[in-house]
């Protein structure tokens, strides 16, 4: 069974295909990218709540940053997120967005099975 959390928009911001669930692309809003990056994460922690899984069960994920100047600062983010030793697999790289004032999205898999 296939179950999709739709949007407004061509795409599904998650959907669970057997034990796994793939997040499509999450992103804050705010005037910086600490505002941003962390409205990103109350986003990601809502939709997993929908499929009755926790933020911890993220295994993988890509983060697309505008600059890369961000990546410090992002990699602090993910500690207050993620336990020690227990992050997700990561891409990060660094891209134009199509909305003006986006500095990062955020993509990825997580796992449904045991919890």
């Amino acid at each position: 069974m296939i179950t999709r959390i739709s949007t407004p928009f061509s795409y599904s911001s998650a959907v669970v295909a057997g034990d796994s669930v793939y997040l499509g692309l999450h992103r804050g809003f705010g005037n910086s990218f600490t505002e941003q990056i962390h409205d990103t994460f109350v986003h990601l922690k809502k939709t997993l709540l929908q499929v009755d899984v926790p933020l911890g069960n993220i295994v993988k994920v890509n983060v697309y940053l505008k600059y890369i100047t961000d990546l410090p600062e992002m990699e602090q983010v993910f500690t207050e997120y993620f336990e020690k030793d227990k992050f997700p697999a990561r891409m990060t790289s660094t891209t134009e967005f199509i909305d003006s004032d986006c500095l990062m999205m955020i993509d990825g898999v997580a796992y449904k099975g045991l919890q």
